[in-house]
């Protein structure tokens, strides 16, 4: 309870020995608070980019943007993390360490991932940008990643199981006819009163599986994928991911809410209006 009291001890749904937490309505909207100061942070820090600016930089504009909101940046001391955003460049696929002396060129893509704590509720989310004009081989790796991410947030709805939105993103990805790859291990995961909560969230399986889908339960969903081979290696900073080929990758990410109405994009200023209407999907805003 770090940023504020709660009135309740939130409830939590057993599944194959894990406890998933379940919020109650009034609780989702406290989770959307916090959704919007990152998808202001983001915003913020996306208008920022451009060549010659430092990934230091662009960490004190998220900082900033979360604290002048009374939030708490959830990323920075976490696990000994020092920034406030990870900024993942090129090959980088999750984690890159935010850094005074790392300049952005022309044509380099970031992932910009951005997490916020307020009144003790958690929201994270992350984009895919390019440096300047992309070119077609990166625009079409965004287009890819950031479309799989929608589908999977489209299958976030109640009487569902999880895997229903594994494989909305899997199916994204794999109908494209580049042989894009999708990253192992690395996924979405339960969100609310800790940033990192069960269930685990794959961006790739069979649909049909895993624990139901039930209104109160809060999803970071977050798609990677690669140009090449998928295959991953941790640099020695402990935090770094990036592709073991050196091909480069693209991470987007949304907070999502499972509501009786449908779902709830926490960490989209709309609440997803955009992204999910190709799905026939309105959700609230």
């Amino acid at each position: 309870m770090s940023a504020g009291i709660l009135t309740r001890l939130p409830l939590l749904a057993k599944w194959s020995g894990r406890m998933i937490q379940i919020k109650t309505p009034q609780e989702i909207e406290l989770m959307r608070g916090a959704g919007l100061v990152v998808a202001r942070a983001i915003a913020a820090v996306r208008a920022a980019v451009r060549p010659g600016v430092t990934t230091g930089e662009l960490d004190a504009i998220a900082e900033d943007t979360i604290r002048s909101a009374g939030a708490i940046p959830s990323f920075l001391g976490y696990h000994g993390f020092t920034g406030s955003i990870c900024a993942s460049i090129n090959d980088e696929i999750v984690h890159g360490i935010p850094n005074p002396d790392r300049t952005l060129a022309e044509g380099d893509n970031i992932s910009i991932d951005c997490g916020a704590i307020l009144h003790g509720w958690h929201g994270d989310s992350a984009v895919t940008v390019t440096v300047g004009p992309p070119s077609a081989e990166d625009a079409a790796l965004i287009d890819v990643t950031e479309r799989s991410m929608w589908a999977g947030l489209a299958r976030a709805v109640a009487g569902g199981r999880l895997t229903d939105i594994s494989a909305a993103v899997e199916d994204v990805v794999t109908a494209e006819q580049h042989p894009y790859g999708i990253v192992d291990h690395y996924g979405g995961h339960g969100i609310g009163t800790e940033m990192h909560q069960d269930p685990h969230v794959l961006n790739y399986g069979r649909a049909g599986r895993g624990p139901q889908l039930v209104p109160g339960l809060a999803l970071a969903i977050e798609p990677m994928v690669t140009v090449g081979d998928p295959a991953t290696v941790e640099l020695e900073d402990g935090w770094t991911v990036v592709t073991k080929d050196g091909s480069r990758a693209a991470h987007f990410e949304h907070t999502v809410a499972i509501t009786p109405e449908g779902p709830w994009v926490l960490t989209a200023e709309d609440g997803g209006v955009a992204g999910l209407a190709p799905f026939g999907i309105t959700p609230r805003t």
